[in-house]
C-alpha cells in the first residue's frame, strides 16, 4: 500500500508544479510497482492484460512510456483516460464508500451532484455491518 499511495502522491504533486517530469516518472513507477505488490504479480499482469481491458491498459501504458520519455502533458493525458477506462469498475464502490463519510456522504447527496451520479449509475449502497 506504501508504494501505490508514494505513487500517487508523487503523480499528483508532479501534476501541481507543472507536470515536472522527474515527479511524474517516478510516480508512475511506484503506483505500478505498488499495485503489484498489493495484488501481487501475476494477478496484476491477468488484470492489465485482459482482453476487454487491451484498449485500456494501450492508453495506460502507453502514457505512462511518454511520460518517461519525457512529454509529460500528452503521457498524463493518455494515462489518466487509460486509469478510468481501466478503473471504471471501481468507482461505483468507491463513491459508495464515500457515501457513508460523514461530510463528502452529505455532499455526494446534494441534489445535483446526487443526479450526475445517479445518471453514472454510481448509486451503489455498501452495507456494513456492526460487529
Amino acid at each position: 500500500m506504501g508504494l501505490t499511495g508514494f505513487g500517487v502522491f508523487f503523480l499528483f504533486f508532479g501534476m501541481i508544479l507543472f507536470f515536472d517530469k522527474a515527479l511524474l516518472a517516478i510516480g508512475n513507477v511506484l503506483f505500478v510497482a505498488g499495485l503489484a505488490f498489493v495484488i501481487g504479480l501475476e494477478r496484476t499482469f491477468r488484470f492489465f492484460f485482459q482482453k476487454h481491458k487491451m484498449k485500456a491498459t494501450g492508453f495506460f501504458l502507453g502514457g505512462v512510456l511518454i511520460v518517461l520519455i519525457g512529454w509529460p502533458l500528452i503521457g498524463m493525458v493518455l494515462e489518466i483516460y487509460g486509469f478510468f477506462l481501466l478503473f471504471r469498475g471501481f468507482f461505483p464502490v468507491v463513491v459508495g464508500f464515500i457515501r457513508r463519510v460523514p461530510v463528502l456522504g452529505y455532499l455526494l447527496n446534494l441534489p445535483g451532484i446526487s443526479s450526475i451520479m445517479q445518471k453514472h449509475n454510481c448509486n451503489i449502497r455498501l452495507n456494513f455491518t456492526n460487529a
